[in-house]
């Protein structure tokens, strides 16, 4: 047998795809396009900071509020790929709207950018629960981590691409403004997406189901309401779900607000992208070293690993100051940012019973999304409050420290007590 079926690697495929979403629009280009525009605006620099914090905690929020609504319908046979593919449209397509948006507008830019977010992390809400329609339990682990490192090999090509053309425009060797750059670099990042998504429509299928019910609108709330009850019930399923509540705010928070964060100390936007595309680059085999460990160590200890490094990137955050220290604090971020994301998907993967994945999923979602809006609303509220976001992201060691204690709490899966 192959190491990796067709579905699995199509499956993993799709990391490589939306990957370049992650990087090129929520952490590197976009942020930093925003941020002049908005400075050429006459915004000040903490405002704007405090703004795309607002802007992607109000993204988030609008999954947290659909996500589990959705994750329920699309549990009934059939309805799975259609949902995913519905939001990966959305994200998409929007993602290519952002290189049409005025120029001097930063407000329209947040707009869209909040649909290309809904888009891109409604997608994944499906996305991630395909992860139990594609392989076994015992390789979960080893799958799901592979499809982190892959994405991150799979976004330094546009990625490179894009800083290639923002540096040549700056540099004045091609004729172009620096801002056309940037959009020339949104639509490469939604063509992309769009390209390398085909294997995953193709080859792709949801295997566990329910069998639909005439009204399913109705059905769905009632078996929400069900699987409410049953997380509140399975005491294990619940505690990670809490924990994974705190320290997956930090991480979202630190991943959203990075370049902002390193553009308000004077690092020039040359410099972060090209700090920015080591750290992918760096975070691909680390991604798949934390699968491998998982395996040797297990999941749940791989996972405190992650945390702790989390804990000394916030501490080292507050005392930064030049372009060498958020060097140091990127490559912190890259040995852990793509092994704690992973091994939280299989963990918790391997936890839920098969058939209603999406429910649990998106439960899954909403924990994890209300978190994300918890975080960027701090660094917000402290940015402005203080006129310096170090504060925001040192506060967020207290969610790392919760999440570590109540993942000590979390006793190892064991899927046949909820199936």
């Amino acid at each position: 047998m192959k190491k990796y079926s067709q579905k699995e690697n199509s499956w993993i495929f799709y990391d490589w795809a939306n990957s370049a979403y992650s990087i090129i629009i929520t952490t590197a280009v976009f942020p930093l396009y925003y941020k002049a525009v908005a400075t050429g605006a006459g915004v000040s620099m903490s405002n704007s900071t405090a703004y795309l914090g607002y802007t992607v905690a109000i993204a988030t929020f609008i999954l947290a509020m659909i996500g589990p609504i959705l994750g329920t319908i699309a549990d009934y046979e059939g309805l799975k790929k259609k949902f995913f593919f519905f939001f990966f449209i959305l994200g998409s397509f929007a993602t290519l709207s952002l290189a049409f948006v005025p120029a001097d507008n930063w407000l329209w830019l947040l707009i869209v950018y909040t649909v290309t977010a809904v888009g891109f992390h409604g997608a994944n809400i499906f996305y991630d629960a395909f992860l139990v329609d594609v392989t076994t339990e015992q390789r979960m682990d080893e799958v799901s981590a592979r499809g982190f490192g892959l994405g991150y090999i799979g976004s330094t090509i546009p990625f490179i691409i894009s800083i290639a053309i923002i540096i040549l425009a700056q540099q004045e060797i091609i004729p172009i403004a620096t801002s056309t750059a940037s959009r020339i670099a949104f639509v490469i990042t939604a063509i992309w997406w769009f390209v390398f998504t085909i294997p995953m429509l193709r080859n792709v299928t949801q295997v566990y189901g329910i069998e639909r019910t005439p009204n399913l609108l109705k059905g769905s709330f009632q078996r929400l309401g069900g699987t409410f009850s049953e997380i509140r019930k399975y005491r294990t399923v619940f505690l990670f779900l809490l924990a994974y509540f705190f320290y997956i705010d930090g991480v979202g928070t630190i991943i959203a607000m990075s370049t902002a964060y390193g553009s308000d100390l004077g690092i020039s936007a040359t410099n972060l992208l090209i700090i920015l595309f080591v750290t992918q680059v760096v975070a691909a085999p680390f991604a798949i070293i934390y699968g491998k460990l998982a395996k040797k160590f297990t999941g749940k200890k791989m996972l405190y690993v992650g945390i702790g490094v989390y804990i000394i990137v916030c501490i080292y955050a507050f005392f930064m100051k030049t372009t060498m220290d958020f060097w140091v604090l990127a490559m912190l971020v890259a040995t852990s940012q793509g092994g704690i994301q992973a091994l939280s998907r299989s963990y918790f993967a391997r936890l839920v019973p098969k058939d209603k994945s999406n429910e649990f999923f998106g439960f899954y979602n909403i924990f994890g999304k209300f978190a994300s809006v918890m975080g960027p609303l701090l660094v917000g509220v402290t940015a402005q409050i203080t006129g310096n976001s170090a504060y925001g992201v040192f506060s967020l060691v207290i969610l790392f420290i919760i999440g570590l204690i109540l993942l000590a709490r979390v006793p190892e899966p064991k899927p046949r007590i909820i199936q």
